[in-house]
């Protein structure tokens, strides 16, 4: 941690300490190597075991990421285009085009994409930074439960029930965002648990604002979970300022000080002045305020191109109203939320997922609300959905999901079955947790691929979850009944951590669109193929229209497509024999100041989607062919 200030008194007794210790922090490599082997050599054999099946999954992540060709739906339309055009004219500023979200999501993941993309030259490495943040939040989530009083255990098993979720083995190798975002939302959390025992350094600050404003400029729905965690914050250092001004007129008063208490740093300030009763108001607003300008120097620009083009930070209408919630009634409210936990513990036995529907449906229609109502359904979605296949999109989480519930209830409700010693910061982590489902339920229409939004929720929850399971694991001596119980709670723990495990497995093994065996494998599908995994019948059908193209010597291509097709082919396919950026213009606009290009100054069109919507575009005697999603069309000549 960073500033000058001398550690403050906990706002709880107790509470953990975080970070390394100067010694840790000045420790040469071969130093901390002789630690990790000493840690090693101690550690029991279900340690061992946990660290081990961590390790395995990261690394071949790690192989899967390096070998699969970026394949993910929504980066086909918005994510890796979004790349290209920057490349092309060489800044980041919008461009005409018929798909909204290549403008209006945030870009912060698609600037570490591009930074690789400029660096290699093309794709290969794009997997990587999902799979850096999905190491970074397994990290993270273990320095969180150290944070709350976790032990060794504790932090494996929290780092073990996340790396096994089958979501979050997914999407570590892929080109989604979720995971980036969640690595933001966990330094922000790391960072406000450091303020719940000490004072905050500029430093710390900094790192505040910084992770503020990466959330938002990553995945906006991320500051659901970064609004609570401020509070908290800012609540626990104004709690360390009245207890510091309390040291103070303690030490200033007759008699001996309490035992136990510690005056000397904390009872005065520098030149032995006693602390003002506004100083520590002043310091919390002040810091407070720097937070909100570091965020937004990282977010501003964004936000500030989005208001110009829109009139909106939050971009058009139509963004506005198909992700957030538009009602906000409490029965509204929690059909939302029953939908959204439906789909986020949904399982492969379809008479469960059949009578869970079937009973919120029910309960929805007693309460007077429709529940494929589209002010609380996103676009014409229908609930429900089965979501338990490993699919990166929509893959449910539900003994991650359990295990992190029981753990924010017991850290709510009984904290004293965790950690005796630490009943307030596991209070009030766990508030923070459930504040940030609630809100996100409240805020977040309904969707098939809900539980990917939902991520960052599930990793500041599982920390909550590796401590509840340590504490149930510990060793005691229980006579009687009581002990008989004690073996069959261990017992059913250790047998959902071996069905996570296998969850993790299989995920790795047979995810999609990315796996390791059976067909698509990394192993036996080729390069182009693997792109198209999700549409096997669109590779031959992009190669052929671009070849066509190409072929016709035309140099300025002009783009007709609809708001959710894919154009990233196009870039790949097009693109110049000296590796240089073909010229793609969009023939379609949905940004009001920014008009599409005229059909008739480009050389050749290339089509997805709809052939009537192409062919309205197409200029008057222009041959226009079409296969199946993909067309082009070229002028008399060519």
């Amino acid at each position: 941690m960073s500033g000058s200030e001398a550690p403050e008194p906990a706002v709880v007794p107790g509470a953990a300490e975080s970070g390394p210790t100067p010694t840790q922090a000045g420790r040469a490599p071969s130093g901390r190597l002789a630690v990790a082997v000493d840690a090693w050599r101690t550690a029991g054999r279900g340690e061992r075991l946990l660290a081990g099946t961590i390790a395995g999954l990261v690394l071949v992540e790690l192989l899967v990421a390096l070998l699969a060709e970026p394949n993910n739906f929504d980066s086909q339309t918005y994510h890796l285009p979004k790349v290209e055009h920057w490349v092309a004219q060489g800044d980041l500023e919008f461009w005409p085009t018929a798909i909204h979200r290549q403008v209006t999501i945030p870009p912060g993941a698609e600037y570490l994409l591009l930074h690789l993309r400029l660096l290699t030259g093309g794709d290969q490495l794009y997997n990587l930074v999902q799979w850096a943040a999905g190491v970074v939040c397994l990290l993270v989530a273990a320095r969180i439960t150290a944070q709350l009083g976790g032990g060794r255990r504790a932090q494996l098993l929290t780092a073990f029930v996340l790396a096994t979720t089958p979501m979050v083995v997914l999407q570590a190798t892929s080109t989604q965002t979720d995971l980036v975002c969640a690595a933001w939302v966990a330094c922000a959390a790391t960072l406000v648990l450091d303020g719940l025992r000490r004072r905050t350094g500029w430093g710390t600050l900094l790192g505040l604002g910084a992770a503020t404003g990466l959330t938002a400029v990553t995945k906006t729905s991320g500051l659901i979970a970064v609004g609570p965690l401020l509070v908290l914050w800012g609540l626990a250092q104004l709690r360390l300022a009245q207890l510091r001004l309390a040291l103070a007129e303690r030490a200033a008063s007759p008699g001996a000080p309490s035992p136990g208490v510690a005056t000397s740093s904390a009872a005065t300030t520098g030149g032995g002045r006693r602390p003002r009763p506004v100083g520590g108001l002043a310091r919390t607003v002040t810091g407070s305020v720097l937070i909100m300008l570091v965020a937004a120097v990282v977010v501003g620009p964004f936000l500030a191109r989005v208001t110009a083009e829109f009139g909106h930070p939050l971009g058009p209408p139509r963004l506005r109203e198909s992700i957030p919630m538009e009602r906000h009634d409490p029965p509204s409210i929690l059909v939302n939320a029953l939908r959204i936990g439906h789909t986020a513990f949904d399982t492969p036995l379809a008479p469960l997922r059949r009578a869970g529907a079937e009973a919120i449906i029910g309960g929805a229609g007693a309460i007077g609300v429709d529940p494929q109502d589209r002010a609380i359904t996103f676009g014409r979605e229908i609930f429900p959905v089965p979501a338990w296949y490993p699919d990166e999109d929509r893959v449910a989480f539900p003994l991650a999901g359990a295990l992190a519930l029981i753990g924010a209830i017991v850290a709510l409700a009984r904290p004293r079955r965790i950690d005796p010693e630490r009943t307030g910061p596991l209070r009030a982590y766990a508030v923070v947790v459930l504040a940030a489902v609630l809100l996100h339920t409240s805020m977040i229409k309904w969707q098939p691929w809900g539980n990917r939004l939902i991520l960052y929720a599930l990793v500041l929850a599982v920390p909550l979850a590796g401590l509840w399971l340590d504490a149930l694991l510990r060793r005691h001596a229980y006579p009687g009944r009581v002990g008989a119980r004690r073996s069959v709670a261990t017992l059913a723990a250790v047998t959902v951590l071996a069905a996570s495990a296998l969850a993790g497995v299989l995920a790795v093994s047979y995810g999609f669109p990315r796996r390791l065996v059976g067909t698509g494998s990394v192993f036996t599908t080729s390069d182009w193929d693997t792109r198209f995994v999700r549409r096997p019948e669109w590779a031959d059908e992009f190669r052929w229209a671009a070849a066509a193209v190409r072929d016709s010597g035309a140099r300025r291509i002009g783009l007709a497509q609809q708001n959710d097709n894919w154009e990233y082919p196009w870039w790949l396919l097009l693109r110049q024999p000296d590796g240089r950026s073909p010229e793609l213009v969009s023939l379609q606009s949905v940004l009001p100041e920014r008009p599409p290009a005229d059909p008739a100054s480009v050389d050749a069109i290339v089509c997805t989607g709809s052939k009537p919507a192409c062919a309205k575009l197409v200029p008057a005697g222009w041959r226009l062919e079409f296969r199946g999603y993909v067309g082009y069309a070229l002028p008399p000549g060519r």
